[in-house]
C-alpha cells in the first residue's frame, strides 16, 4: 500500500482549509426531520426532466484517505514501468513538485479527494462544478456534442456528460499531463482519460465511481469509488492559494 510521507503530510496540512464555511442559511426546499434538522436520508431530488438533480455542495467522506492515496481501497495502483519511475521520483522528492503545493490546479479526478468542497450546478445543456480549491470552475457539456479529437491540453480537461438511467456519466480527455492523482504522487500523462459515474443514492449521499485510463503510466485501467456527502445549508468560500503564501521558499526536494 502506498505510504504517506511526513513531508507530504506537512505540505498537505499547510494547504488545509479552515473548516468553517459561510454562516448557515436555512434552505426552504430542504427535507427535514421532526426536530428541524436536514434529513439527508430523504429521497434524492429530481430535476424538471425527471433526472436526478445532483445540485448541491459536496465533499468526500474521510478526505485524508483519498487525498493521500486515490487507490487506497485497491491497495496499489497498477503502475507501468514509466509510472513506477515517476511515482518513485515523486516520493523521493517528498512531494516538493506536487502541483498543488505550488498553487496549481488539483485536476480531475484529484479534486474529489481534496479537503475542499465543490458545488454542482445542474442546468439544461451543461453541468457546472465550482471548485473551492483555487476558486476554479469546470464545465461538463450535456448538449449532445462530441468531444474534440485534439482538444487544447488543460488542467481540468474537456468533459462531456450524458445520463444512463439515473447515473450521470462523464468522459474527459485533453489533459496536460502535469497533474498528480493524489498527494503521494500517482502520476498522469497527456494520454489520461477519466470516466466518472455519479450516482446520487439519496438526498445527502452520492457515489463518484472513477475510472483512470492512462496507458503511458498505468499497466491497466483501474476504478475507485469515492463516497460523497452533501454539505447542507452551507456555501463555497473563496480560496486564493497564493494569498499570504510563505511556504514555497521552504520546500525542499531532497532528504537530509
Amino acid at each position: 500500500m502506498h505510504s504517506f510521507p511526513l513531508g507530504m503530510l506537512v505540505l498537505s496540512l499547510l494547504q488545509a482549509p479552515v473548516a468553517a464555511q459561510w454562516m448557515p442559511q436555512a434552505a426552504s426546499n430542504m427535507p427535514r426531520k421532526p426536530n428541524g434538522a436536514p434529513d439527508l436520508d430523504a429521497p434524492m431530488p429530481r430535476a424538471a426532466d425527471g433526472k436526478p438533480d445532483l445540485s448541491g455542495l459536496w465533499h468526500v467522506r474521510a478526505f485524508g484517505k483519498y487525498h493521500g492515496n486515490l487507490a487506497a481501497d485497491l491497495g496499489k495502483a497498477p503502475l507501468g514501468s514509466l509510472g513506477e519511475s515517476m511515482y518513485k521520483e515523486h516520493m523521493e522528492k517528498l512531494g516538493a513538485e506536487d502541483p498543488s503545493t505550488r498553487c496549481l490546479p488539483s485536476g480531475v479526478p484529484r479534486f474529489y479527494g481534496d479537503p475542499f468542497p465543490f458545488k454542482i450546478l445542474q442546468q439544461p445543456g451543461i453541468m457546472m462544478m465550482l471548485l473551492e480549491s483555487g476558486t476554479l470552475y469546470r464545465q461538463i457539456f450535456t448538449d449532445g456534442r462530441e468531444r474534440p479529437v485534439n482538444p487544447t491540453p488543460t488542467w481540468l480537461g474537456y468533459s462531456v456528460g450524458q445520463w444512463s438511467g439515473d447515473e450521470f456519466v462523464v468522459h474527459s480527455t485533453g489533459f496536460n499531463g502535469k497533474t498528480w492523482l493524489d498527494s503521494n504522487g500517482l502520476p498522469t500523462s497527456d494520454a489520461l482519460k477519466v470516466t466518472e459515474r455519479l450516482r446520487r443514492r439519496n438526498y445527502g449521499q452520492m457515489d463518484a465511481v472513477i475510472t483512470i485510463d492512462d496507458a503511458k503510466v498505468y499497466a491497466a485501467s483501474w476504478t475507485v469509488t469515492l463516497p460523497l456527502e452533501l454539505m447542507p445549508e452551507s456555501e463555497l468560500m473563496e480560496f486564493v492559494c497564493l494569498e499570504n503564501e510563505k511556504d514555497l521558499m521552504h520546500i525542499r526536494s531532497e532528504k537530509k
